[in-house]
């Protein structure tokens, strides 16, 4: 269900047009540009590639893209969401919400009998006066939690 590979630890909510995606890059040591950085900052590229701990938003509606890095932010911020989602997905019986913080709100509703529909608000933290809003087509319920359960894998 991931229309990008980031490598990481990634979680994309929405259809393949319309989507919003919380990802965390993975840097490979043997890509040329990792090496020249790592080369430029005297440090092998395996060390400069590290773990990776810059997290992301993609954002893609109607054909359009849009992405921004979210400084500060850990593995539990996202986890967190992420277990938020998956329990009010797996319990809910009609709308909700989830609130991913200043950066983040997501109003799910029902759109047949096994998928849900949402409504992602995106912040960018650089421009708080603009908010990107996305709206999905039915996401099949089933898919999303089995993303929500190996994004939360690949972050324990």
């Amino acid at each position: 269900m991931s229309p990008v590979d980031a490598g990481g630890p990634a979680l994309f909510i929405g259809t393949d047009t319309d989507y919003v995606a919380l990802v965390r890059p993975a840097l490979d040591p043997a890509d040329p540009g990792v090496r020249a950085a790592a080369a430029e900052a005297g440090v092998p590229p395996e060390e400069f590639a590290g773990t990776g701990d810059l997290w992301m938003v993609m954002v893609e509606t109607g054909g359009e893209g849009d992405g921004f890095e979210l400084p500060g932010v850990r593995d539990v911020e996202p986890a967190g969401f992420a277990g938020t989602l998956r329990a009010e997905l797996a319990a809910a019986s009609g709308p909700f919400t989830v609130d991913g913080g200043a950066v983040l709100r997501l109003d799910a509703r029902p759109a047949g009998p096994d998928a849900c529909a949402f409504t992602v608000r995106v912040t960018p933290p650089d421009d708080p006066g603009t908010t990107l809003t996305v709206e999905t087509g039915p996401v099949p319920t089933a898919g999303l939690l089995a993303d929500l359960d190996a994004f939360l894998g690949s972050l324990a």
